[in-house]
């Protein structure tokens, strides 16, 4: 998979994303939903609301620009049953080192 296709992805899920957030370092992720705003307020991210999922789409690219080595792109939606299972990785650490050896 390309890093255009990846960032599509990422585009395509905006259109759920109530905010996305950042860690300053590598951590990205689009929120869902509002009990996740509450969670990752808990964890002190700072979170900007998805207002205009062009301009957001453009934000993200620049917090990965600016991230470390180690970064990924995943969205988050609360999961009652499995916290787990509502992260889905939409660009995982290392996507483009993958499409170079491609």
């Amino acid at each position: 998979m390309t890093m255009n296709e990846r960032w599509a992805d990422v585009r395509s899920a905006l259109g759920d994303a109530v905010a996305v957030t950042w860690d300053g370092c590598h951590k990205i992720y689009l929120i869902l939903d509002r009990q996740q705003i509450r969670e990752f307020d808990s964890y002190g991210y700072e979170m900007t609301h998805n207002d205009n999922p062009d301009d957001t789409l453009a934000l993200l690219k620049e917090w990965y620009d600016a991230s470390c080595f180690l970064r990924f792109v995943n969205s988050v939606r609360t999961d009652d049953t499995n916290p787990n299972d509502g992260y889905t990785n939409l660009i995982p650490q290392g996507a483009e080192e993958e499409e170079e050896a491609s």
